[in-house]
């Protein structure tokens, strides 16, 4: 037994893993499995979706085999370990990118899938799913399920954004899009509430292909820097730096406290306001700005940290972000990892796809126990109201009836569940 956790640290389970690193072996792994189990990638889930403690995990990170390209069509067939890094590493130099991307490379493709991720250009070419052409699926029975946009479609809405709870996801046959450079037209323009906020990204959406934000949730006005950019056609000829620093130790309490968290948020408002203006970004630190800090999830210290998103229908999204906020002032607890955006007006793939239209808040908090339970449960309120959604890839404690109420296909989806797999997610949140 091997002691596991998600991202958010906020426990270490004992699991017995298995690592599946050869396509050809895999359904005999999960036939004789002496248990129920779950797939785990690169463990970048923020909750429980992909543990399962004191039971069986299949680890995928083994299947990290590239199989074909085709430069015509640019679709790539690999494995279901392979990382988004290793695939913008390889391709962008060759004009072709990852369509949709969230917000750190360090994930596998089978979790991108099972995930439904979305990126900052959602409202152009919609979430992860949209770019699936195949997926091969291993049931724990042993059989084997291909399913695409044109083959057994059901299997694939389920497979998509189903938290890996149909099969193993084995290969994945992903269309690239082709970009003229590894480089990002991007600009940065200050905010100081909300207002600006829905304004700008209802005149973003037309010209700019990327578009979020970082907010001061400290702030009831709801400040905040807002990003947007489009692929360059000007490569410069430098390279990027590929030096990263790690978080050196877990301290014994979080370093997002009271006494750090406004003085960072001001500071960081205003050196941005400073800073802001057109600028040509290379695509790391544009996509994927924390992947220079590497473990930066000790910052929230030994108790570990919940992260809370939430989708809001378009038409009641400001005054429920505008409630979160106040929440959140009223709370003394805060994020400076807070992230808003709007979703384009178009429906998901995936049966149990998180992004619909609206606007999405994402916040980190540190676990500080009762105190924090008690804002996530009137953050819950306000998205219950609102009839919106919580990210299953970012939970560790949502009620089941906020889950039933966000997610209407769940009675569908569960007629394509595997028996043989189970999470600590879907026993919290389904029963079993």
């Amino acid at each position: 037994m091997v002691k596991v956790s998600s991202w958010g640290q906020l426990d270490h389970h004992e699991h017995n893993v298995s690592y599946l690193s050869n396509r050809d072996n895999v359904a005999s792994q999960l036939v004789n499995s002496p248990s129920r189990g779950i797939a785990y990638g690169m463990g970048r889930s923020y909750g429980d979706i992909c543990l399962n403690p004191n039971g069986q995990l299949w680890n995928t990170t083994g299947l990290n085999r590239f199989i074909s390209f085709d430069e015509n069509t640019g679709i790539l067939k690999c494995e279901s370990g392979v990382l988004l890094r290793d695939i913008q590493a390889l391709f962008i130099p060759r004009g072709w990118i990852v369509p949709v991307t969230p917000g750190t490379q360090l994930i596998t493709i089978g979790g991108a899938v099972a995930n439904d991720v979305h990126g900052k250009n959602h409202h152009v070419l919609g979430s992860f799913g949209d770019h699936v052409q195949k997926i091969k699926l291993l049931r724990t029975d042993g059989s084997i399920i291909e399913c695409g946009p044109k083959l057994e479609r059901d299997w694939f809405a389920a497979t998509i954004g189903g938290f890996g709870l149909t099969g193993v996801i084995v290969e994945i046959e992903l269309r690239l899009r082709q970009v003229p450079s590894a480089w990002i037209d991007a600009e940065n323009i200050p905010y100081d509430n909300l207002n600006e906020f829905f304004q700008l990204a209802d005149d973003s959406e037309k010209d700019w292909e990327y578009t979020v934000s970082w907010i001061d949730c400290l702030s009831k006005q709801g400040r905040g820097i807002f990003m947007r950019g489009n692929s360059s056609k000007t490569n410069k000829q430098i390279q990027e730096s590929k030096k990263k620093i790690t978080f050196p130790f877990l301290p014994p309490i979080s370093l997002v406290n009271p006494l750090t968290l406004r003085p960072f948020n001001t500071a960081y408002f205003h050196k941005q306001k400073y800073q802001a203006g057109k600028q040509q970004v290379h695509y790391e630190p544009f996509f994927y700005p924390l992947d220079k800090l590497l473990k930066w999830n000790r910052i929230y210290g030994s108790k570990g940290f919940y992260q809370y998103q939430s989708v809001i229908p378009h038409h009641v999204g400001a005054d429920a972000v505008q409630e979160m906020l106040n929440q959140i002032s009223r709370s003394g607890e805060g994020s400076f990892l807070a992230v808003l955006k709007t979703f384009g007006n178009r429906e998901s793939i995936g049966m149990m796809s998180f992004p619909q239209p609206g606007v999405t808040l994402a916040l980190d908090f540190p676990n500080k126990g009762k105190k924090t339970s008690k804002l996530l449960e009137n953050l819950d309120a306000i998205v219950r109201e609102a009839k919106g959604r919580i990210y299953l890839a970012k939970d560790a404690r949502m009620p089941r009836d906020l889950f039933e109420a966000g997610y209407p296909n769940l009675p569908k989806f569960l007629q394509y569940r595997d028996p043989g797999i189970s999470s600590a997610l879907s026993r919290r949140l389904i029963g079993d």
